[in-house]
C-alpha cells in the first residue's frame, strides 16, 4: 500500500513523457523556453502529486517540458521528426489509449486509505501508511469537506485509541489539519465528541502526542465560538492550567499552551465574540502564565508577554489580581534585570532588545489599569 501513490507518480510521469515524444514538439519557442517552463512548474509541483494526477494531456505536456533536459528533448524532437507518417500514425493510436485511462482522484485514494484503516487485520505498518496518506490528502479544503462523508473521521478518530503512540500522534494531526480554518469541518469534528479525548492525550508522556494533541484542540476551536465554548465546559482552563503551572513538563508543551491561550484571548479582543469565555478570569491560571516571564527561553519569555498583554487589555481583566495574585509587577521587574544583562552580554542582543521594547508596552498596559483602579476619595 505504502507504494501505491508512488506507482500512480511513476505512472504519470511516464506517460507524460510519451505525449512529449509522440508530440514532437514541432514549436521550437517551447524547447527554447524549456528552462523558464521548469521554474513555473515547480511551483504547482506539490499540488499536482497530491492530485494524484493530471487533470489533461496538456497538463502533462507541461509537466514534462518543465522537468526535462532541454537538450534532450532537442534530440528527441529530432528523432521523432524523422519519423514516417506511418510511425506516426502509430504514435498518435498509443496516445489515444492512454487517454482512456483515468488516474485515481484524490476522493479514490482517500476512501481506499479510510478502507485500510476500517480492515481489523491490516497490519501496523500499512495502517500507519493509510494514516500518513490521509494526513496529504486532507490539506486541500475541498477534500478536508469530503472526508467525514468518506467515513474518514470516524476511523481515524477510532485510532486515537490506538496502543502505538505513532499511530494516535498522526490521527490527532490529521484532525488538527483538516479542522484548521475550517468551520464546517471543525463542527463536524466536535460533533462527535473527540475534544475531551484531545484533552487527556494533551497529558501524555510522549511529548509528540502531546503536542500534536494540543496542536489539533487549537485547530478545532480557533476562531469557533461554539468550540471555545465546549473547551471551556470540559474544563479547558484547567487543563492548561496543570501544563503551564508544571515546571518540569517540556518547554514546547508550554508553548503549545501559551499560544492557545493568547489565541483565545486576540479572539475575544477582536470583538468577533459578544460574550468572554469565564475562565480567562481563572486567577491560577492567569498566574501560571506570569510565571512563564521568568523562564530562560527567551522565546517563551515573549510569547508569555503577548498572553499577558492580550490578558491585560480585556474589559474584565483586574490589575488587582495581576499585582496581589500573580505579582506581575515583581515579575515584570526580574524580566527587565535579566533582559539588560543579555544586552549588555551582547547575547541575543537584538531578540533581548525586542523582548525588552515589549516587557515596557506590558508594564505601561499594567500600570494603567492600576491607576484606574485607584479608589477616588468621596467629598465631604
Amino acid at each position: 500500500m505504502g507504494g501505491r501513490r508512488g506507482c500512480i507518480a511513476v505512472s504519470t510521469m511516464v506517460k507524460a513523457l510519451v505525449v512529449l515524444v509522440a508530440m514532437g514538439f514541432s514549436c521550437a519557442d517551447r524547447l527554447n523556453n524549456s528552462a523558464a517552463a521548469a521554474d513555473d512548474y515547480l511551483l504547482v509541483e506539490e499540488d499536482t502529486h497530491l492530485d494524484g494526477g493530471f487533470s489533461s494531456l496538456d497538463g502533462m505536456l507541461q509537466w514534462a517540458i518543465g522537468h526535462s533536459d532541454p537538450a534532450k528533448l532537442k534530440e528527441t524532437t529530432l528523432n521523432v521528426q524523422r519519423l514516417s507518417p506511418e510511425e506516426l500514425k502509430q504514435r498518435q493510436m498509443e496516445i489515444k489509449e492512454l487517454e482512456k485511462l483515468q488516474m485515481p482522484s484524490d476522493a479514490k485514494l482517500m476512501t481506499v486509505a479510510i478502507n485500510d484503516l476500517n480492515n481489523l487485520s491490516l497490519p501496523l505498518e500499512d495502517r500507519r501508511r493509510a494514516l500518513q496518506e490521509l494526513l496529504v490528502l486532507v490539506e486541500p479544503i475541498e477534500n478536508a469537506n469530503d472526508l467525514h462523508k468518506l467515513g474518514g473521521l470516524t476511523a481515524v478518530i477510532k485510532e486515537l485509541n490506538n496502543p502505538n503512540a505513532e499511530i494516535r500522534i498522526i490521527s490527532a494531526w490529521i484532525l488538527g489539519k483538516a479542522g484548521q480554518n475550517n468551520p464546517f469541518v471543525q463542527n463536524q469534528i466536535l460533533e462527535l465528541g473527540v475534544l475531551a479525548k484531545l484533552m487527556e492525550m494533551a497529558h501524555s508522556d510522549f511529548v509528540e502526542e502531546a503536542t500534536k494533541s494540543l496542536y489539533a484542540i487549537s485547530a478545532l476551536i480557533r476562531n469557533y465560538p461554539e468550540g471555545q465554548d465546549l473547551f471551556y465546559m470540559e474544563a479547558g482552563d484547567l487543563m492548561l492550567q496543570k501544563i503551564l503551572s508544571n515546571s518540569s513538563v517540556d518547554i514546547r508543551l508550554h508553548r503549545k499552551c501559551v499560544f492557545l491561550l493568547s489565541d483565545l484571548v486576540e479572539f475575544q479582543l477582536d470583538g468577533t465574540s459578544n460574550r468572554e469565555l469565564p475562565f480567562l478570569r481563572n486567577q491560577h491560571l492567569l498566574k501560571s502564565v506570569v510565571g512563564l516571564l521568568l523562564s530562560p527561553d527567551l522565546d517563551l519569555q515573549e510569547k508569555a508577554l503577548y498572553a499577558v498583554k492580550n490578558l491585560l487589555m480585556l474589559r474584565s481583566s483586574d490589575a488587582l489580581v495581576f499585582k496581589d495574585v500573580c505579582e506581575l509587577d515583581l515579575a515584570l521587574s526580574r524580566m527587565r534585570q535579566q533582559l539588560q544583562q543579555l544586552i549588555l552580554e551582547d547575547k541575543f542582543n537584538d531578540y533581548a532588545i525586542d523582548v525588552e521594547n515589549l516587557r515596557r508596552e506590558v508594564e505601561l498596559i499594567f500600570r494603567g489599569k492600576l491607576d484606574m483602579t485607584q479608589v477616588i476619595p468621596a467629598l465631604t
